[in-house]
């Protein structure tokens, strides 16, 4: 009997240890269509904060507010154009994460007045970027140090990325679904800054 309700402890412990290291989803539903993205754990600080705005309705109605095709999409301020709450977010730069496409990244001011490379506190991007060879991401991997695995120059060749944004900001998330989304706003026609001609608006919530 002993035996068995140890057997029981540890497999109810494996569950609970599973249900802990679930990664958190969140569906961005734009006027463009629907982007599911999955956060990493091993960026908490990113993703409990992006989870605590997404919670608090601070996306809610705001704008895609910079737009470049090939690059990325921006996305940040509040429905109000408050554009930052006011704190920045420690760097949690991981060489595991890199710029493929669909990634999920934090924005932040330039490394001459942000030399720790903190991250806007609600400002963030999802890449589209276009695709590399092997050669030239391993040419621009020996000009940056950075050091790719197979899986991630096959990537960067495969669905393409932003390669030189690698090691400077954090990346803490990815998209699952919804990449022809990202496409479609990523060709709406902008102006001055990059401003979509057309306002381009999300919601965002937790998905259960």
């Amino acid at each position: 009997m002993k035996k068995l309700f140890l057997i029981l402890c540890l497999v109810s412990g494996m569950g609970l240890l599973a249900q802990n290291n679930s990664e958190t989803r969140v569906l961005i539903k734009t006027s463009q269509g629907n982007i599911t993205v999955k956060l990493y754990n091993d960026t908490p600080l990113h993703r409990d904060n992006f989870i605590k705005l997404v919670k608090q309705g601070w996306y809610n109605g705001s704008p895609f507010h910079r737009v470049i095709k090939n690059f990325m999409i921006q996305g940040g301020g509040n429905k109000k154009s408050t554009q930052d709450p006011g704190y920045t977010v420690p760097a949690e730069i991981k060489a595991s994460h890199v710029h493929k496409k669909g990634a999920l990244a934090a924005a932040r001011t330039s490394d001459e007045v942000n030399p720790k490379r903190e991250s806007s506190g609600s400002q963030f991007y999802i890449v589209q970027g276009q695709k590399y060879d092997e050669n030239t991401i391993k040419s621009m991997a020996s000009r940056s140090k950075i050091n790719y695995t197979a899986e991630q120059i096959k990537a960067y060749g495969t669905i393409g990325g932003t390669p030189h944004l690698d090691g400077a900001y954090t990346v803490f998330g990815e998209v699952i679904d919804g990449f022809d989304v990202i496409d479609r706003i990523a060709m709406t026609k902008t102006g001055p800054g990059d401003v979509p001609m057309q306002p381009i608006t999300m919601t965002i919530e937790i998905l259960k």
